[in-house]
């Protein structure tokens, strides 16, 4: 746990939240700025900074434990589909650095944006990408 890291603290019950769900490891809250009706947050109770820092084991069971809360949330609010939106970086839009899987369910013409405009992949980039891997 980080001394200074708010996710931290309510991940660890330091700080009150509207828990959704909570284990050994995570505690899933209420968003206070949320998106839409039940954007929720996945916070691991074990600090990483983003996914790079975060074990592969958590993070396998992160993306389980979305599964199960993006059902519940889904069905239970009737909403019409989930955004699952994890950001790693200022870039990216990372504000908190502290792990967090976003959970944002979606209705039928609401105002939520996460979206960007397609661009065109080009073979220069195609071939550099490629040879990373």
């Amino acid at each position: 746990m980080e001394n200074n890291c708010i996710f931290c603290k309510i991940a660890n019950g330091e700080i009150p939240s509207a828990t959704l769900y909570e284990d050994e490891e995570f505690r899933v809250i209420l968003d206070l700025g949320p998106a839409s009706r039940g954007h929720a947050l996945i916070l691991p109770k074990k600090h990483a900074s983003d996914l790079f820092e975060l074990p592969d084991e958590t993070a396998g069971k992160a993306m389980v434990l979305a599964k199960k809360i993006a059902g519940t949330l889904k069905e239970g609010l009737k909403a019409d589909g989930i955004n699952v939106v994890q950001n790693n970086g200022t870039a990216a839009g990372q504000t908190v650095f502290h792990f967090h899987m976003h959970l944002i369910p979606r209705y039928q013409k609401d105002t939520v944006q996460v979206t960007w405009t397609p661009g065109t992949l080009s073979e220069e980039d195609k071939n550099e990408i490629l040879s990373l891997f």
